[in-house]
């Protein structure tokens, strides 16, 4: 047989000596409404950086065919003669 523990026996009593605190009537309908709330925002947030992502890439793609860094040749030659 277990020898009952001090801390065991005064967390029960506590909880014995509590009435449960009344639950709202509506936190089902709360709960669901911010669920659907942080969902939405997680869904808007990916979307987003997925966007971000795709316009990234394709201004990688757009720099390494445009090569925006490279000199432009000169539309006029230089005089020959000093």
């Amino acid at each position: 047989m277990r020898v009952p523990d001090r801390k065991e026996t005064e967390v029960r009593a506590l909880l014995e000596s509590v009435p449960p605190a009344p639950v709202p009537a509506d936190l089902a309908e709360r709960a669901l409404r911010r669920g659907l709330r942080v969902a939405h925002r997680r869904r808007t947030a990916a979307l987003l950086l997925w966007a971000f992502f795709a316009v990234a890439v394709a201004f990688a793609v757009w720099a390494a065919v445009a090569e925006p860094w490279a000199v432009q040749p000169a539309r006029t030659t230089p005089p020959l003669g000093w």
